[in-house]
């Protein structure tokens, strides 16, 4: 019996063409065509003023720590579960992470806790979309305001999830995106920084363009460019565009199929869960999730690595997933101990994400369930 991966990259069956398309009109470097192409859907398409393809998430958080002068003495509050891209962006500017714990429901950034961690030296703020459930951004964009703290979302998991009927992601002053292979919609490795804040739009296309002026050159603005900022080559491959600019027009058609995955394992789970004391994914009914993932929260850890192993016996894959940053070498470096987060630390150790990608089938997600209800040696 075949293996059934945790994850499995997917394409839509146009990205060749466009690929193709691209190596004919003979641009192969950043912001050819199909970059372009990127950007105008995600701007029209979640109505923001200015977006801009990465080569990574990572890269765009990296512009937005440099588009926020952070430096050395900042504090940036981060959720001590996410990856830990959204805490290296700020540390190598020489920033202080502030760890904050997460909400037991969506394991979205706790803004009730928020406030109290404010100080003189807290230089942004950063939430994380878990699974692409929208955090409470209404309370959080509120305390930043009062603060006058920038908000950078996190939105790696969430793109065209919405809040409140509004995308994630079009919240703070500015947004990362995630176009890697395990996401939703993607090109291999990819990102992009969404700019909401328009104050911060010509230096960010500096900071992308290693540190020049050169997309003000190509737009006539001035008759030669030159070095003027900090920067690095942020610059993705057209190439690698043509590949996500094909998923992007599929997005309807990719989100529809992940929805219905989605679906299948809470229909067909939610009273085996129950009945064993294990939660399923909770939803607010004011977000429209991007189903980025399904996870069970098991009661324990032994279950949940009692779990992993039966469905590794039966040749299926699921993972766990963060573990705390605060508890990690250099988390710990920065003064997290044990006990800081105590919800994130709980969660780390009973999460189990189960096997999802664009074109998982229904006969093997029965078979996945079908092995989760086998799961019987410890209830």
């Amino acid at each position: 019996m075949l293996c059934i991966p945790f994850n499995r990259p997917f394409t839509i069956g146009t990205e060749f063409e466009r690929i193709q398309q691209s190596i004919e009109n003979g641009h192969f470097s950043g912001d050819g065509f199909f970059t372009k192409k990127c950007h105008a859907l995600l701007e029209e398409t979640l109505l923001v003023p200015k977006a801009l393809l990465t080569t990574s998430c990572t890269h765009a958080l990296e512009i937005a720590a440099l588009l926020l002068n952070i430096q050395s003495g900042d504090e940036v509050i981060v959720p001590s579960f996410t990856f830990v891209s959204t805490v290296n962006a700020f540390v190598l500017r020489d920033a202080t992470p502030v760890f904050i714990d997460i909400r037991p429901d969506t394991f979205n950034l706790n803004e009730a806790k928020l406030e109290q961690l404010i100080t003189p030296r807290t230089k942004a703020i950063v939430p994380v979309h878990y699974a692409g459930v929208g955090c409470e951004m209404e309370a959080i964009i509120q305390i930043a305001e009062h603060y006058g703290v920038p908000v950078v979302e996190d939105n790696a998991h969430g793109l065209f999830g919405k809040y409140k009927q509004k995308y994630l992601g079009t919240f703070g002053s500015l947004a990362t995106q995630s176009f890697h292979e395990t996401k939703n919609f993607s090109c291999g490795e990819g990102g992009a920084l969404i700019i909401n804040d328009q104050e911060y739009i010509e230096r960010a296309e500096i900071i992308r363009e290693k540190g020049t002026n050169r997309s003000r050159f190509f737009r006539g603005q001035v008759d030669k460019y030159t070095w003027v900022d900090l920067g690095s080559s942020y610059l993705p491959s057209d190439m690698l565009a043509a590949f996500l600019y094909a998923q992007l027009e599929a997005r309807q058609e990719i989100q529809a199929r992940r929805r219905q995955i989605w679906n299948y394992y809470s229909s067909n789970l939610q009273d085996w869960a129950l009945s064993r004391g294990i939660r399923l994914p909770i939803v607010p009914a004011h977000c429209e999730q991007t189903y980025h993932m399904f996870y069970l929260l098991m009661p324990s850890l032994k279950l949940r690595s009692a779990l992993i192993a039966h469905l590794k016996a039966k040749g299926i894959h699921s993972t766990f997933h963060y573990l705390p940053l605060h508890l990690s070498d250099m988390g710990r470096f920065f003064g997290g101990k044990e006990g800081d987060c105590p919800v994130t630390e709980s969660v780390s150790d009973r999460l189990l994400r189960l096997p999802f990608y664009n074109d998982l089938t229904e006969s093997d997600q029965s078979r996945v369930v079908a092995a989760i209800k086998d799961f019987s040696e410890f209830f």
